[in-house]
């Protein structure tokens, strides 16, 4: 088993299955001829802060967590990430359930009627070493697109201090004392909007079914949205790529982490988790490029920004995906302006409209900036802080993009 886990961080998600089976596993559903595994939920795990941590214990207890998936399907799998845990972590029991209807991932509250339980290798329980990931059996689910997935486990073993997770869920999650794994409610479980240990949900489609993956910060993750809303900019590409005919079956991998920058900031760099979460993604075709104002607020030269966008751009391209760059939003009246922070920022938005590098440009900034002052967020798209953007704003920056781009 050592071996497999050692394979699974080495390898993509779906080879690493594959080695799997080969050394032994339980039998898993094959794909039929054009089918194939595809991202339709993720997040980028990181080791917890202290202040984001559970407010009561997961060990003995229930965690029931809501995803909001993008591509529907008729099978499915989810992964579970420990990559920063330095201790194991055991799951006794793993459902997963559609939200009881519009509004209720705010409940807790599950249609029971639609309750699988979970195997893995066969087995109802998984225990997962530190540093690795464990991917369930594939299992049927009839699972509509832009549905809200609620994935409950019942934990044996985890640590307190030191949990796999994602802080930046703008989702409720629920913590109940027992085994609640099947329970249509959790009444009195303690409330928090974060995400720990699941980092992934993937369905069975056709062929032509496809994910774009956005990398980002905070304004990727979703700073400023609402909370079990489902209102980040991806969040809206995916509902205008899933009424749009042509792009019907394109799914949207939201990597954004709060705090994080190209080089450094809040978790792993985005050059330290590229190959993670951008390749290693199941079905994926497109990457956007929207990260580095953290970088720039703390000093980072233009020079190695771009050259550092240049790489990610030669790692897409050498795997057959389209890369795009999307321009450095406004920062005026925040903590990070300066007057040279700011032409760092023009020169890295200058590269990503003229270098060429790029597949495609994504100009956020055009769309979001005061045309005034040109340094500044729209006041009507603003949280307050300068850098942050609400719903409106959110809406107007996926609104803005083109998507014939998810045709090619």
């Amino acid at each position: 088993m050592k071996e497999i886990f050692r394979l699974c961080r080495q390898t993509t998600w779906w080879t690493a299955l594959l080695i799997a089976l080969s050394l032994g596993g339980a039998p898993q559903k094959a794909a039929a001829a054009g089918e194939h595994w595809v991202g339709t939920w993720g997040c980028g795990p990181q080791l917890t802060e202290p202040g984001n941590l559970p407010p009561a214990p997961l060990a003995n207890s229930t965690l029931r967590q809501f995803v909001h998936v993008t591509l529907g399907g008729k099978q499915l799998r989810v992964r579970f990430s420990n990559a920063y845990g330095p201790n194991s972590v055991t799951m006794n029991s793993v459902h997963v359930a559609l939200a009881a209807g519009p509004g209720s991932a705010g409940s807790g509250n599950i249609n029971t009627a639609t309750d699988k339980a979970l195997t893995f290798r066969g087995a109802p329980s998984a225990t997962i070493p530190p540093g690795e990931v464990v991917l369930s059996d594939p299992f049927a689910c009839d699972l509509p697109p832009a549905a809200n997935l609620a994935v409950t486990i019942y934990f044996g073993n985890i640590s307190a201090t030191t949990i796999n997770g994602h802080p930046g869920s703008r989702t409720t999650s629920f913590i109940q004392p027992g085994n609640a794994v099947s329970a249509a409610s959790l009444p009195g479980a303690a409330k928090t909007a974060h995400w720990y240990i699941i980092s992934g949900v993937d369905v069975l489609a056709d062929a032509s079914s496809k994910a774009v993956v956005t990398l980002g910060d905070s304004i990727t993750d979703g700073r400023g949205s609402t909370t079990d809303g489902n209102n980040r900019w991806p969040d809206n590409l995916a509902q205008r790529l899933s009424t749009n005919a042509p792009t019907a079956g394109v799914a949207v991998i939201n990597m954004g982490i709060g705090g994080n920058g190209v080089f450094g900031g809040l978790g792993p760099s985005a050059q330290a988790r590229f190959d993670r979460d951008v390749l290693s993604q199941s079905g994926v075709r497109w990457l956007i490029v929207f990260e580095g104002v953290n970088d720039i607020g703390g000093g980072t030269s233009a020079q190695s920004l771009t050259n550092a966008y240049a790489q990610f751009v030669d790692k897409a391209h050498a795997r057959n995906l389209r890369a795009y760059g999307a321009t450095i939003t406004p920062f005026g009246g925040n903590g990070y302006y300066t007057p040279a922070h700011e032409a760092v920022r023009q020169a890295v938005n200058t590269w990503i409209r003229t270098s060429g590098e790029l597949d495609a440009v994504i100009d956020f900034d055009v769309v979001v900036r005061n045309p005034v002052t040109l340094t500044n967020l729209l006041s009507a798209y603003d949280t307050g802080d300068g850098l942050h953007l609400n719903p409106a704003g959110y809406r107007a920056m996926a609104d803005s993009i083109d998507l014939t781009l998810f045709t090619q």
